[in-house]
């Protein structure tokens, strides 16, 4: 493979910096915007993947990483531990607006702001790990970000919260009652009640599930979802009521609880009386939204959150349990709609729906971890403008960003 002096330019949405060489685009893992470093590379099409040989002038931005694992190791749960925290910030606004250049299409002069996280550390409440047998041991663990089938030990996670991290050994204390399997996933995460629950996905069968609940007494409850199912049901629990454990909920506590905020600002300031929330999850936008004056429709494919939020909403407003490109025709006209898909973004059904319902819709408020997918989304909307776009940092040392953007018809 060849080998040269480059410049690093940027980031790319997937955390990597940005060379060029040979009129190619080289994709360097480990590198920060301003280093200038021996690179070898190797063309892949049209652009190249490129491997850090050595530094010859770092950036100013570049860090000691916190983490031993994300050098020793190669850590891939990290893409920016050697970027200080502005610099990140700076990267991911860059990442947003050149995803809505070069795909939506729509003119953005700057990048958006990206409100910081209030710590870029000890933040995630969730934290999901590999699990290989060894013996009647386990390892658990991350994939290198260059060798995705192999899987170390982890021995700490700066970013992860100091209880996931408890929970997580008692369980591994307790592993001669998971799954009898080679291979399991699993993830501990606390809700906003402060409950743990754990998910293990794989096996075949399992019996174990009621003594590991009783060897981790951090848990309230434990889900599984066994090899070849399509979701994960209940396997023990300490209580009856408590939140959903295998939907989907948002990492970042604090950083969510702001963003939903500025969402629910967002949808308020439209005056609006009939509000779609699509992807709705639990429904704590729909219930933060709903009022006897105001009344929401929550989308929601999973069964369990949708029961969820059905159970809290004020009369007047409903929670629907299907899939949101099946529901959301019958749902329109309403005066705003939520869109928080998950990383795929939505169906085109989606966006053909609201482009039928546009003269009867003031606003739609988009929710995305993906810029790509938001600016593919905002390109299906022709006729819908840019009213704004913000990001937030729900994933600092990552290349994830969080961006609301937030589209009003044209005049």
């Amino acid at each position: 493979m060849p080998v040269a002096q480059l410049r690093i330019d940027s980031i790319a949405a997937g955390g990597d910096g940005v060379a060029r060489a040979d009129g190619m685009v080289v994709f360097v893992p480990r590198t920060a915007p301003g280093d200038v470093a021996r690179v070898s590379y190797q063309q892949k099409g049209r652009f190249a993947r490129g491997t850090l040989v050595a530094l010859e002038s770092p950036s100013p931005d570049r860090v000691a990483p916190t983490c031993s694992h994300y050098e020793a190791d190669r850590c891939g749960g990290c893409q920016l531990q050697h970027v200080g925290y502005d610099a990140q910030c700076r990267a991911k606004g860059d990442i947003v607006r050149d995803a809505m250049v070069r795909i939506a299409r729509r003119p953005t002069p700057t990048s958006p702001a990206v409100r910081p996280a209030p710590s870029p550390w000890r933040y995630r409440r969730k934290l999901t790990l590999a699990l290989r047998a060894r013996g009647r041991d386990w390892t658990a663990g991350l994939h290198p970000y260059d060798r995705p089938a192999q899987v170390f030990q982890l021995r700490e996670c700066p970013i992860t919260e100091d209880r996931v991290l408890a929970a997580w050994r008692d369980v591994l204390a307790a592993g001669d009652a998971l799954p009898n399997a080679a291979e399991l996933r699993g993830a501990v995460r606390f809700d906003d009640a402060g409950e743990g629950s754990l998910v293990i996905e794989g096996g075949e069968q399992w019996t174990g599930a009621a003594r590991l609940l009783e060897r981790a007494p951090s848990l309230a409850s434990i889900w599984w979802k066994p090899a070849g199912a399509t979701r994960a049901t209940p396997a023990a629990s300490r209580s009856a009521g408590s939140s959903p454990a295998a939907s989907f909920a948002q990492v970042n506590a604090a950083v969510a609880d702001a963003l939903r905020a500025y969402v629910v600002e967002r949808v308020l300031a439209h005056e609006p009386v009939q509000v779609v929330d699509a992807y709705a999850g639990t429904g704590l936008t729909a219930l933060a939204v709903a009022s006897p004056e105001r009344h929401v429709t929550a989308i929601e494919l999973d069964a369990d959150a949708s029961a969820w939020c059905a159970a809290r909403l004020p009369n007047g407003s409903r929670a629907v349990a299907a899939r949101v490109e099946d529901a959301l025709p019958a749902a329109l006209p309403a005066d705003v709609v939520i869109l928080n898909p998950p990383r795929a973004g939505v169906d085109a059904r989606v966006t053909h729906a609201l482009q039928a319902a546009r003269p009867a819709t003031r606003a739609i408020v988009y929710v995305s971890c993906d810029p790509a997918t938001l600016a593919r989304d905002v390109g299906r909307l022709p006729g819908w403008r840019v009213a704004s776009l913000v990001s937030f940092d729900m994933f600092p040392q990552t290349a994830h960003v969080e961006t609301v953007c937030e589209l009003v018809p044209e005049a």
